[in-house]
């Protein structure tokens, strides 16, 4: 792994800027994609959103001033870029957004690029179920196992606020899978 701070003095350089574009991509793409595809659900969708990500972080690299690392910029990038992109579907589908995510999850069968077995589908029944603050602080303390004050940079927000989210969310997650299995 590069060091994030000679990275981004490569990145804000124009003549390096290129190659370490590829090292970005390289080097987040991954975590990037699976933090876009909890949001999102739809494998095509978050391929489209990560694109759009990594264009804004491209254009945006010259105003990253380093108050926050690096890979918190961009998944601040992503989750807005997700959340735009999930309320834009919503409008051009005319419906509110809880349905809409619901409808994206009882489509998860059919997509060939979910993999997972019932409760993994149910569970994500469940996160569809959350107000949209408690499933993106799910998702970032669940799967991408981020420490509270990570989550406080890249949602703008304080740390007592995202363990109440978190509680919130793991009780009603909780109570759904019970519903569910029992």
């Amino acid at each position: 792994m590069v060091e994030e701070a000679i990275l981004v003095e490569q990145l804000q350089d124009t003549k390096t800027k290129e190659q370490a574009f590829r090292v970005l991509i390289t080097e987040y793409k991954e975590r990037l994609y699976w933090h876009i595809r909890r949001i999102v659900i739809s494998h095509d969708d978050a391929d489209d959103v990560l694109q759009n990500t990594f264009i804004k972080v491209f254009r945006g690299i010259d105003n990253f001033k380093q108050d926050s690392k690096l890979y918190s910029w961009m998944y601040r990038i992503a989750t807005n870029e997700s959340i735009t992109f999930l309320n834009k579907k919503a409008k051009e589908s005319n419906v509110d957004i809880s349905e809409l995510k619901q409808q994206m999850v009882s489509g998860l069968y059919a997509d060939n690029w979910f993999s997972g077995d019932e409760i993994q589908f149910i569970l994500q029944q469940a996160i569809a179920t959350l107000p949209e603050k408690q499933q993106i602080v799910f998702n970032m303390k669940y799967f991408d196992n981020m420490k509270y004050d990570e989550i406080s940079k890249v949602l703008d927000t304080s740390v007592g606020g995202l363990k109440a989210s978190y509680f919130h969310a793991v009780k009603k997650i909780e109570n759904y899978i019970k519903t569910k299995v029992d």
